[in-house]
């Protein structure tokens, strides 16, 4: 069984657990810099915002997201639970929040964009580098109100 609850600070170490694996499973296009730069800002961020968790029956968590003014910042999923439902669910716990949910995706991460186009979601811009100016393109999506 699946449920949502916020995080807390004793959530960090797991959150941080899950979000070097899924990087490590999703992003092979991050230089060692970048990815260890980035890991840096995530872990001094984290601990500054509520994250929703997805936790199994036992209160585990095994995927997490941040939402932000209608925007999806993060969204990451335990690599050992990809293909069972928990992004979706995430996604769809924010939609009922934030019908016209926003949410950016490397372009070298096509597995994601293909996720988030299954679930609604269409192609409104595309940036040339990441939000802190690295060489990382985004593609920015939008839900579709229809789907």
């Amino acid at each position: 069984m699946l449920d949502f609850r916020p995080s807390s600070p004793s959530d960090l170490p797991r959150v941080m657990d899950i979000w070097r694996a899924a990087v490590d499973a999703t992003h092979d296009f991050l230089t060692p810099g970048d990815h260890d730069a980035i890991e840096a800002e995530v872990l001094g961020f984290f601990p500054q915002v509520s994250l929703l968790l997805a936790v199994d029956s036992s209160d585990a968590p095994l995927g997490f997201m941040f939402l932000h003014e209608g925007h999806l910042e993060a969204l990451f999923v335990d690599p050992d639970q990809h293909g069972q439902g928990i992004g979706k669910a995430l996604v769809r716990n924010a939609l009922a929040a934030h019908p016209g949910l926003t949410v950016d995706v490397n372009e070298q991460n096509p597995k994601a964009l293909g996720f988030y186009e299954h679930l609604g979601f269409e192609r409104i811009g595309r940036s040339a580098q990441d939000g802190q100016g690295r060489p990382y393109p985004l593609i920015h999506l939008r839900h579709r109100a229809d789907f």
